[in-house]
């Protein structure tokens, strides 16, 4: 029986940056970045610039060479860096949650024969419980699905599901989400 959550995937992560990358390029197309009206202008003005640049080299336009290439230069910077920051949100979301299937896939439960405190229970896949099924859930155990407390209380931490880092307070009449419950 798996005990602990998912390891925390690294945002460095070469699994993650490969894919990442490539993608942020792909996300150049201004088809794909019509969704982002803010970095489709940013990168027309990038192509202006650029345009301006060059015909700066050739002398055909009387702007100075370095300013222009600076400008051309900074835009292009901020709209390869905006795209490949969604890129990589998108590779860690896709991440985590492949992570969480596979997770749902080690957790047991273990399962109540009758709703009360000292009953005997069956260690069962968590993929096999269904609705007025009760579990027992005690320390470091992983929780195997959404639910709601019917007696006791606990910290729970809830990081895989929510995001957020500091565990809860979860009593009796209070609902549970699990990272090992579909959704």
């Amino acid at each position: 029986m798996s005990k602990h959550p998912a390891e925390p995937i690294s945002i460095f992560d070469l699994r993650i940056v490969k894919p990442a990358l490539v993608e942020s390029l792909k996300k150049l197309d201004p088809r794909d970045l019509w969704r982002n009206p803010v970095m489709l202008c940013v990168e027309i003005a990038s192509v202006i610039t650029l345009v301006t640049f060059a015909m700066s080299l050739t002398g055909a336009n009387r702007e100075p060479v370095w300013f222009t290439g600076l400008v051309s230069l900074w835009l292009w910077l901020t709209v390869i860096f905006a795209t490949f920051a969604e890129a990589l949100a998108e590779g860690r979301g896709k991440a985590r949650a492949a992570s969480l299937r596979k997770s749902r896939s080690d957790v047991s439960a273990k399962r109540l024969k009758k709703p009360e405190f000292g009953s005997p229970f069956e260690t069962v896949p968590a993929e096999t419980l269904r609705k007025d099924d009760y579990i027992l859930v005690e320390a470091r155990d992983m929780i195997a699905g959404d639910g709601d407390v019917v007696a006791g209380a606990a910290l729970v931490n809830e990081a895989a599901v929510t995001g957020e880092s500091a565990p809860v307070v979860r009593e009796s009449g209070t609902a549970l989400l699990s990272p090992g419950a579909p959704r």
